[in-house]
């Protein structure tokens, strides 16, 4: 081989060969959905938060680093849809190992992570997320830290690995959504390989979805005097959950087996 025969093949890639890398930083490569990344607190479509302050993601977290403290929430103007909501909420990304147990541990969806992994801390204090740091906008979308590098779509697909549709293996509730919709996305739809299409009033248009039982609409009222109670009956359009008993009481969900907080 002459001395510049070695640099054929790498003018053959370079001009006439398809292209394998981006343009990174200004671009990225699409994450899967079991990618873990930084967490965000979400809220639902009215505003309020999904964090009711139970601690199971603190609970659960083998590295210790999420810090949560419940309190009561305002009868004049409650934060969540609950009796109690997160009055405080940290995650040291430090300790962070990204394992998604605070993700599984959640009743109420409130925690999930986006496919940002991009960060550069310079202090200490700035690897410590807050709540003020962790709770989306009122877009919906999460909060850009100087140190973090968003292009825009990172957080499109927040934990969509976790968003099963056949609970338990069982064919019954395949395709069929048991979460809530998500301030700014309304129902996150799953894309599940060979799974039939959603159907169902969960499953229509924003303009035209049925409101949750806590925005005080059609569904159901929202809760009075921050009791923790509902008063009128559930929506008929809301999917009952596997795990739940027959519908048909002051519960927001159904009539729970045994008795939950709300019956």
């Amino acid at each position: 081989m002459s001395r510049w025969g070695g640099f054929t093949v790498t003018l053959r890639q370079a001009l006439f060969g398809p292209r394998v890398t981006t343009e990174y930083p200004e671009a990225k490569r699409p994450k899967p959905d079991r990618f873990h990344g930084r967490h965000i607190l979400n809220r639902y479509e009215d505003g309020m938060e999904k964090c009711i302050g139970c601690e199971l993601c603190a609970g659960v977290c083998p590295a210790q680093c999420i810090y949560v403290r419940g309190a009561d929430n305002p009868p004049d103007a409650p934060v969540s849809p609950g009796e109690r909501y997160g009055f405080v909420y940290e995650i040291n990304y430090l300790r962070c190992i990204h394992c998604d147990l605070c993700v599984e541990a959640c009743p109420t969806e409130a925690i999930t992570e986006t496919k940002l992994f991009e960060f550069s801390f310079t202090t200490r204090r700035d690897a410590i997320y807050t709540k003020a740091e962790l709770l989306v906008d009122d877009d919906g979308r999460a909060r850009r830290m100087p140190w973090e590098h968003w292009v825009g779509d990172e957080d499109e697909r927040a934990s969509a690995w976790v968003r099963a549709t056949a609970p338990n293996g069982e064919d019954a509730y395949v395709g069929r959504v048991a979460w809530s919709p998500e301030l700014g996305f309304g129902l996150r739809l799953p894309r599940v390989p060979g799974a039939p299409p959603a159907t169902g009033p969960r499953h229509a248009p924003p303009g035209s979805r049925t409101p949750p039982p806590w925005s005080g609409s059609a569904a159901g009222p929202r809760p009075s005097g921050g009791s923790g109670r509902w008063s009128g009956s559930p929506s008929p359009s809301l999917p009952w959950p596997p795990w739940r008993g027959p519908a048909g009481s002051s519960c927001p969900a159904s009539r729970c087996t045994p008795p939950c907080r709300w019956c």
